[in-house]
């Protein structure tokens, strides 16, 4: 491995420039404006991977972006890993808060900025230059493959149907995925279990046309104070969801595992002190790692309504409109939760409005096991590289593909990411540490070396 971190040091402004080139690619995949550059960013990913000497690489089509897919054959009998990633970005926006252009990445404090730079352009394109120095140093000790998708942003509408079509191609021992986080570069961590989600949009509905609020207010509806009323009873004085049947089948934890969750470092007064607040909040009875981790919740993503340009617009809007996200735990059907949502939002409704409620996309809670073969590797590559053992953790995201390969494949993921918690994923000025993209590398170069090992 000393050689290993030698190569990497030595070719590092490489690296970053390809990763550079990859991340001015606004691959926005939720904004059909950008279907060209979503194409143009797989593309990328497809050339990259021939440049590093992968045997086989094509452009698969499906019914929305096209999936990469590449492979690396060693010996038939050693045993197969199959990388997932995804080249797609969620929407920069808000644009104005940004430091510097979204796709135009930037360094500062010796991070990368620049959307997409963590999740996940920053991290799946490690384990292509982590092929490239084990192809080049002729010591690939295992099948590797690739599979890179271009709609994970928006829910993998398609990539359930392409499984099912390709499970011979996919065939692997294990799913290596970085799309996670690190504690910290001092103690290094690895992903146990991922949330579920479902994912709603609401329109609430009053007069036929938006109203003087002069003539008409505190005579008619009005469809924005509606809508924040029934928000507002979506959650009780102690944090917890009012959804009649939303925590029947939630996955309770033990004393014992609740406390070993909590051994992860962890400090309040750092926490609040990033995100800027002077407190926290949330379901009474559990801590804010347990909040994030193991307990499902519910959130408005986005709200809107009325007039919101510039000056003053006196108006009683015709309808206000809310995106609600659900993050589920094991034992939560995203299917259930979407019809137990919509059944109690249409129920709490006035008679002053109507309802419209649309579903647009949804995953299960996945737990994947510490004691596997796989799982034991990426641990020993942590140890060995980071010269530390990793902690086990819950991530509060949602990875629905994880839940999808067990299903469909039969097969266990090993969630090794890189990033951090304060990268600002998914918000203005997203970053990734140059620190993690190289030596994220390096660590994934000692797992195959460890999980190729009988």
């Amino acid at each position: 491995m000393t050689a290993v971190r030698s190569h990497i040091e030595k070719n590092k402004e490489a690296y970053l420039a390809e990763l550079f080139e990859l991340l001015r690619i606004p691959s926005v995949s939720a904004d059909s404006r950008h279907k060209g550059d979503v194409r143009r960013a797989a593309e990328f990913v497809v050339q990259k991977l021939k440049d590093a000497g992968a045997d086989h690489v094509e452009l698969m089509e499906t019914a929305g972006h096209p999936i990469v897919f590449g492979e690396k054959k060693t010996d038939p009998a050693w045993p197969t890993v199959l990388v997932y990633g995804h080249y797609d970005v969620q929407p920069p926006d808000p644009l104005d808060k940004w430091t510097s252009p979204p796709f135009e990445p930037t360094v500062r404090d010796g991070k990368i900025y620049a959307r997409g730079s963590c999740d996940d352009k920053g991290q799946f394109y490690m384990h292509i230059k982590a092929l490239e120095i084990m192809i080049g140093k002729k010591d690939v000790p295992c099948n590797i493959k690739f599979m890179i998708e271009g709609e994970e942003e928006v829910g993998s509408a398609h990539l359930a149907d392409f499984v099912k079509a390709n499970r011979a191609k996919l065939k692997a021992d294990v799913i290596l995925i970085s799309d996670t986080a690190v504690i910290s570069l001092d103690q290094p961590s690895i992903t146990a279990g991922l949330r579920g989600l479902s994912y709603m949009e609401v329109q609430v509905t009053g007069p036929n046309r938006d109203l003087h609020s002069g003539v008409y207010g505190g005579a008619v509806a009005n469809p924005a104070n509606v809508l924040c009323k029934m928000i507002a009873s979506l959650h009780d004085n102690d944090g917890r969801v009012t959804i009649p049947g939303f925590y029947d089948d939630v996955a309770v934890l033990s004393e014992e595992e609740r406390a070993a969750l909590n051994k992860a470092p962890f400090s309040l007064e750092v926490y609040k002190k990033e995100l800027g607040i002077a407190e926290i909040q949330g379901e009474k009875g559990f801590t804010t790692l347990e909040r994030t981790g193991i307990r499902p919740t519910l959130d408005v993503n986005g709200i809107w309504g009325g007039y919101t340009g510039e000056g003053a617009k006196t108006v009683l809007p015709s309808t206000a409109s809310a995106k609600v996200s659900m993050r589920l735990v094991p034992n939560q059907r995203p299917e259930k939760i979407t019809e137990l949502f919509t059944r109690h939002f249409q129920s709490i409704a006035p008679k002053t409005v109507s309802v419209k409620i649309t579903a647009h996309h949804g995953g299960e809670a996945a737990v994947t096991p510490t004691d596997s073969k796989a799982f034991k590797a990426a641990s020993k590559a942590f140890e060995e590289v980071w010269g530390k053992a990793p902690i086990p953790t819950r991530d509060g995201g949602s990875i629905p593909i994880v839940a999808l390969f067990k299903k469909e494949l039969g097969l266990d993921t090993v969630l090794m990411g890189f990033g951090l918690d304060t990268d600002a994923l998914h918000s203005p000025n997203e970053h990734y540490g140059i620190r993690n993209f190289l030596i994220g590398i390096e660590t994934i170069v000692a797992f195959h070396k460890h999980f190729a090992r009988p």
